[in-house]
């Protein structure tokens, strides 16, 4: 068997043994498999003073080297999830090869977690890197009118948040006004009281402030949603999240587009963006749809 298919079975096997958690291991296997040639990436890249603070540009690679030349490519501003705990951008180069190989640029940002941090921090830290991005993306080839922002189930939420709750973006100079259009996969956006016990103390359990509900600022921004989620999805319930939050922004005339898929678990949700995964689903076929074809506001 080739090391390409040994990578597969190594991916496939540990996440889906995993349940809710994707190791470090299986996300590095599978970035080891991903070809790097639609992309330049440029990393490492500071929006704040901590370490944790940094973000990866990946470009993609039909773009001319002078970017100040060429404009006008949709920028996706991604975060990953890891229950506000753990994560590295480093581990996401699948995303931004995917995303790079539709002719988006991608930013894939880092925040800081738990028990560094706990909320809002990782959300300030998110709207950070989305300012960051609508000040220089330019430079990279972006056009600013079209800035969208990503996520995977707790990166789902910090993405939600910038979107619906303008303080945020507001603290750093910016606005939801800014952003074409927001896109969530498997997002927890309803999930009071809190269960999951490695989630309680990121939210100050049991004095969760109820404003750190995305369903809470639903109406106060009208930046268009798509969102995705899964009907096995074992982690995040969609009814409750993703089809909730998509009756809440109808009711507020906001645009949104809701997707569910039936082969996708939680975490194969994000892995169906990959090479190797995405006869799963066509998760990056609806996010680019969206992307090229944002609903009007």
């Amino acid at each position: 068997m080739s090391l390409f298919g040994k990578l597969l079975i190594i991916v496939g096997v540990v996440v889906l043994a995993g349940g809710g958690l994707i190791a470090c291991s299986p996300l590095k296997a599978l970035n080891a498999v991903t070809p790097g040639a639609a992309y330049r990436k440029t990393a490492d890249i500071s929006y704040g003073a901590n370490p944790r603070q940094q973000l990866d540009i990946y470009v993609p690679q039909k773009t001319s080297p002078d970017a100040s030349i060429v404009a006008g490519l949709p920028v996706v501003v991604f975060f990953y999830g890891g229950s506000w705990n753990n994560g590295s951008r480093k581990d996401y180069a699948f995303v931004g090869e995917a995303l790079s190989s539709r002719g988006y640029i991608t930013v894939i940002a880092d925040y800081r977690v738990y028990p560094e941090v706990r909320y809002p921090e990782f959300v300030r830290d998110s709207a950070a890197a989305v300012a960051w991005t609508l000040q220089h993306a330019d430079g990279y080839g972006a056009d600013l009118k079209r800035v969208f922002v990503m996520g995977h189930s707790a990166g789902a939420y910090n993405a939600a948040m910038v979107a619906l709750d303008p303080r945020w973006l507001k603290e750093v100079g910016a606005s939801p006004q800014q952003l074409r259009g927001w896109i969530g996969l498997a997002g927890p956006y309803d999930f009071l009281p809190i269960e999951n016990p490695d989630v309680k103390p990121v939210f100050w359990f049991p004095d969760t402030p109820p404003e750190s509900q995305p369903v809470r600022h639903v109406g106060e921004s009208h930046v268009p949603a798509l969102l995705i989620a899964s009907h096995k999805d074992k982690l995040v319930e969609a009814e409750r999240n993703t089809a909730g939050l998509a009756r809440l922004l109808r009711e507020h005339k906001v645009p949104v587009q809701e997707l569910y898929f039936d082969n996708t678990s939680h975490v194969t949700l994000v892995l169906s963006l990959s090479r190797p995964f995405r006869h799963i689903a066509p998760t990056l076929d609806r996010v680019a749809d969206f992307i090229d074809n944002p609903p009007q506001r």
